[in-house]
């Protein structure tokens, strides 16, 4: 069985692959969401879920830089990619002078989409902005006041 044929024959489970990789992203299974997302990629090297999936799993290890990228060249192709553009406005978010940049683009994110889910998203990420983000010595990766009197 010939490479084209194997990868036929799984082409109907991209899908499957995608959703594979965001639970083991849950897990903190790194290696094996970076893997089945790769797989999700060899089927269907057009489809954005695969590179957006390796920007989450840059996002949440607040490798905002590369995550940033990601989500970049996924709105290169598709600039009507809303979820890309809410995650790109997140990273925005935790990079110190874009703050305001990200909070443009989750709003716009929000209006542009049909998708309740992003619109929870954008929601979510707007009262973090304005609870946690204007504090002036806010930083994702300091402790608060509370946190470190505990």
């Amino acid at each position: 069985m010939g490479e084209d044929s194997l990868l036929r024959e799984f082409k109907e489970d991209f899908a499957l692959f995608i959703e594979a990789g965001f639970i083991a992203i849950k897990q903190l299974d790194e290696i094996a969401a970076r893997r089945l997302f790769r797989a999700a990629e060899l089927l269907n090297p057009d489809n954005p879920a695969s590179q957006l999936g390796q920007g989450y799993i840059a996002l949440n290890k607040l490798q905002v830089s590369e995550a940033t990228k990601v989500f970049e060249n996924i709105l290169k192709k598709d600039p009507a990619h809303h979820l890309a553009q809410a995650l790109l406005g997140i990273c925005f978010l935790l990079t110190k002078g874009k703050r305001k940049k990200g909070e443009k683009m989750i709003l716009d994110a929000k209006e542009k989409t049909g998708d309740p889910t992003i619109k929870n998203l954008a929601d979510v990420c707007m009262v973090w902005a304005d609870k946690d983000l204007k504090e002036k010595a806010f930083s994702p990766l300091v402790p608060t006041k509370e946190e470190a009197a505990e």
